[in-house]
């Protein structure tokens, strides 16, 4: 416990999935909060969680998109605590499409400007906050989508993989202007969140069964959850992570390592499911 005490984190997308969990694992870890979102409903349900569970945590309404918004956003945030440790630029959707030539312009600039856009603007105004503060870390959510193509996801792996390298450049600037800032991506392989129903599920015939993707598709034979990441945000939020920058995190139960003959337990549960 304690991990991130006394730390004022901001989380973008924060929240349903792999933002509310990490929300609530940086709260219960002793930071203060910012939940950051569209959705103030559930953004209210996860601040409510994390109070009841003891934790400190506020929401913030905000779209990762607009500049202005970004601007009262970390305005409020500088007003209300005085400091920023912590980033984490969560905030994505993906769409698919069954080939690129049937993905309209709209769409491609639509997840450009939230997974690209967006976290663009989260560095620009909150960077400045935290090197004021005397340092801290910055999380980008990429995806191994983002180190690999993806049949229908042309558009997505496009943004994924812009992400990866913008979190590697600024890396190297704030190293460079030794400002204690430290920048690292991570990259979610398949994780039972909302994302596979509310977008990538989009322009298919039948429904994902994302369980089956996690047991048939990684090696390690299940579906990824949101507090797998979670608790690789709480890493690189802390201390423990001092001497780690412009790095990239993987976590996809094997997925990118490559594959594994299915025997034993895995075998007879693939057969019987």
């Amino acid at each position: 416990m304690g991990q991130v005490d006394g730390k004022v984190a901001v989380v973008t997308g924060g929240a349903s999935g792999i933002g509310a969990a990490s929300c609530q694992t940086l709260a219960r870890e002793g930071a203060r909060v910012v939940v950051a979102d569209i959705d103030a409903a559930r953004g209210g349900e996860v601040v409510n969680a994390i109070k009841s569970a003891g934790g400190e945590a506020e929401f913030l309404p905000l779209d990762v998109t607009d500049e202005a918004n970004w601007q009262n956003f970390a305005a409020e945030v500088d007003r209300r605590h005085g400091r920023l440790d912590i980033l984490f630029s969560n905030a994505g959707i993906g769409i698919g499409a069954p080939s690129i030539v049937d993905m309209s312009l709209a769409e491609w600039r639509r997840q450009t400007a939230i997974n690209l856009d967006g976290v663009f603007l989260s560095v620009k105004y909150c960077l400045p906050l935290m090197r004021r503060s005397g340092g801290g870390s910055i999380i980008v959510t990429s995806s191994i989508a983002g180190l690999r193509g993806s049949p229908v996801l042309a558009g997505y792996c496009a943004t994924k993989g812009g992400v990866r390298l913008f979190s590697k450049a600024v890396a190297m600037e704030c190293a460079a202007r030794g400002d204690g800032v430290r920048v690292n991506s991570i990259h979610p392989g398949i994780i039972d969140t909302p994302i596979w129903e509310k977008d990538l599920a989009s322009g298919r015939n039948a429904p994902l069964d994302v369980a089956e993707m996690g047991r048939l598709g990684a090696p390690l034979g299940r579906v990824g959850t949101a507090q797998d990441i979670a608790n690789t945000v709480l890493f690189l939020a802390s201390d423990a992570s001092s001497y780690i920058t412009g790095a990239e995190f993987v976590i996809d139960g094997g997925i990118t390592g490559g594959t594994v003959p299915r025997s034993g337990p895995l075998a007879a549960r693939t057969a019987n499911d």
